[in-house]
């Protein structure tokens, strides 16, 4: 019987076009841009770098961007040039790369870790809270690459929880505050930080440009910036504060004068609204069905056992307390019809009808 002849596979052995090098550290993650002679890296040595092919054939960086941590991941989207790094410290920064990659221009980052998720399954949004007292809406699902930021907390955020059905997101501080976002708006993304040696609104110099200081004969003044338009403006021409519930700011913040003026006083119209807990939140969880939200946390350094309660409210208003376990320095306290997320106006402090004893 003749021997079978097996067919031999076909190996390809793959070209070496290019090698780049220049790294001290461990490259963890690299992705070729598109339609660009072009590579991002970004390494444990803490640095980003964008390399693009010259004349000569070889690839050259042209951006070397030092960051405060070593590099684990990054994640870059094309259509809109935004790259999201995240570092070993737990710090997520994005930045905006110029249309020739030249260029890359800070957006958002967080100044501490990420201390809380929740994720909205229908929306495909991710929320992330941080010690940076911020919590961010990461649009995943869209794929649009936006990041919103929500601003109303005084201390590190610690805890999350969505509401599906009214489409409210209930974000927990370290100081017992306690926020409810209204996600049934439309959001608007902070603008861009520009860049300017000069005001944006009088031509007045920053005190880094010596040479208008010295052409004009003027002071270099301090530079600000407007959180509605984003302009690089002096103090003088952003001297008013104001409220910007849409793009998240809920407290009064730094704005231009031709932007206080513009902005409108529906558009200044609370969408959260605030509660004080009383006591230091480490964890949420609401009950849609039933309309419970539940927190537990450390309050003050106690020695020995602490009770924990559950709060009812019957309908005379007197509260009946029910204790649920005995835990070591660490208090729950469980508040019935907590928030009428359904009936309560923004701006208004949601009704408590349990109070801890």
């Amino acid at each position: 019987m003749a021997a079978e002849l097996q067919p031999k596979p076909l190996t390809r052995k793959p070209i070496l076009l290019q090698r780049m090098e220049g790294s001290q550290e461990v490259v963890n993650m690299a992705v070729i841009v598109p339609k660009e002679e072009g590579v991002i890296s970004v390494s444990e040595d803490r640095t980003v770098r964008v390399w693009l092919k010259r004349d000569s054939g070889q690839y050259w960086p042209s951006i070397y961007h030092a960051m405060p941590s070593p590099c684990s991941c990054m994640s870059f989207n094309p259509e809109t040039r935004r790259l999201s790094i995240g570092l070993d410290n737990g710090t997520i920064s994005e930045f905006i790369l110029s249309e020739d990659y030249n260029k890359m221009t800070p957006v958002k980052n967080y100044q501490g870790g990420v201390t809380a998720l929740c994720w909205d399954p229908v929306q495909r949004v991710l929320f992330s809270g941080s010690s940076d007292h911020s919590v961010i809406m990461w649009d995943i699902g869209g794929r649009k690459g936006t990041a919103i930021e929500l601003q109303g907390h005084n201390d590190k955020v610690q805890a999350l929880s969505y509401a599906q059905h009214t489409r409210q997101l209930i974000s927990c501080g370290g100081d017992g505050g306690i926020v409810v976002w209204n996600m049934d708006v439309e959001r608007q993304e902070t603008p861009e930080w520009l860049d300017s040696d000069s005001c944006q609104k009088c031509d007045q110099p920053f005190f880094w440009n010596f040479k208008q200081m010295w052409d004009s004969k003027k002071i270099g003044l301090r530079q600000h910036h407007c959180r509605k338009c984003g302009k690089a403006v002096c103090g003088k021409c952003s001297s008013k504060r104001s409220s910007i519930p849409l793009m998240g700011f809920e407290f009064e913040v730094r704005v231009c004068d031709s932007c206080h003026e513009a902005i409108t006083d529906e558009e200044r119209a609370p969408t959260a609204t605030f509660h004080d807990s009383k006591h230091n939140i480490v964890h949420v969880h609401f009950d849609a069905t039933r309309g419970w939200l539940l927190t537990s946390g450390t309050d003050k350094p106690i020695t020995g056992d602490l009770p924990a309660y559950c709060w009812l409210c019957l309908d005379n208003g007197e509260p009946i307390t029910t204790c649920l376990c005995c835990l070591p320095s660490y208090q729950v306290s469980c508040f019935l019809d907590f928030f009428h997320l359904e009936s309560a106006r923004f701006g208004e402090t949601p009704k408590s009808f349990g109070e801890r004893w």
